[in-house]
């Protein structure tokens, strides 16, 4: 009796069509999880350009991709393990068995998948759009399964969890067309207030990108602070142009101030030293 025989209990040639047939049960999954997986990738890839063509929302293009992505390239996972021979109904009632399990293993994930459908169904922004959401700021990149990406001004990307930001507040700059601009600036006591008053008006004329609609320019006195006389400023402007209307209108009342008498104050502290 050879050793194979005494240990497996079968034949050299029975060992030997065994292991072939191992081998070659193996080799079918490994090779269906490569095609399976560069299938998914492509479909995936035509799908996007497809939708990109007729137009379609760029936040559910990459919505759609990453799940046409992820459902085929689980149901290749699932073919692979049945040409190792693992019989469908076992498998699912293994999957059954687990399924509490896994349902609380992976309620996070659950639940970003679901903030994620609701993102897309509410719409609350989209690609492009300038977004405070969890105390982080950026432009939305791109909107996933599970996560939300955003791209901040200086290249940075913040990933965020789908569920977190479908629950908690999110503030859209750009989703509206047109932006009120808003400014503080200060005066010293004794400055004259209507000459402050007229400066920034003529500056606010002189600059084409502030509009009238929906409100007119508004200039009053906002507040005696405790070291300068404040001036509330409300301008609106189209939302593109926010950020030059904000420090044109900055840079020119620094600049200008001093040359009419008037001085922009900060805080300052008088210290007296008693004599013993």
């Amino acid at each position: 009796m050879s050793k194979i025989e005494g240990w497996f209990g079968m034949e050299a040639g029975e060992f030997s069509s065994f292991l072939l047939s191992i081998g070659s049960k193996i080799g079918t999954a490994i090779l269906v999880v490569l095609i399976g997986f560069w299938l998914a990738k492509f479909l995936a890839k035509a799908m996007t350009k497809v939708l990109v063509k007729r137009g379609t929302d760029p936040s559910l293009i990459t919505f759609l991709s990453s799940l046409v992505s992820i459902l085929l390239k689980t149901l290749t996972i699932v073919t692979a393990i049945t040409q190792l021979g693992v019989e469908m109904t076992s498998f699912v009632a293994i999957l059954g068995a687990a399924g509490l399990a896994i349902g609380l293993a992976f309620s996070g994930t659950l639940s970003n998948f679901a903030g994620g459908v609701m993102l897309l169904l509410f719409k609350p922004f989209k690609i492009g759009d300038f977004v405070s959401v969890q105390g982080e700021d950026g432009f939305v990149d791109e909107i996933l399964i599970f996560n939300t990406i955003l791209k901040t001004r200086d290249n940075k990307i913040i990933i965020l969890a789908n569920g977190a930001v479908a629950n908690g507040t999110i503030v859209n700059y750009t989703k509206a067309k047109k932006r009120r601009v808003d400014w503080t600036f200060g005066i010293a006591y004794g400055d004259d207030l209507k000459v402050a008053k007229e400066l920034i008006t003529k500056f606010a004329a002189e600059d084409k990108l502030i509009i009238s609609d929906p409100e007119p320019l508004f200039v009053g006195l906002g507040e005696l602070g405790d070291s300068s006389v404040n001036i509330t400023v409300r301008a609106w402007t189209m939302t593109d142009d926010y950020f030059d209307v904000f420090f044109k209108m900055n840079e020119r009342v620094y600049n200008e101030f001093g040359a009419a008498g008037l001085s922009i104050p900060f805080p300052q502290m008088d210290v007296h030293l008693a004599k013993d």
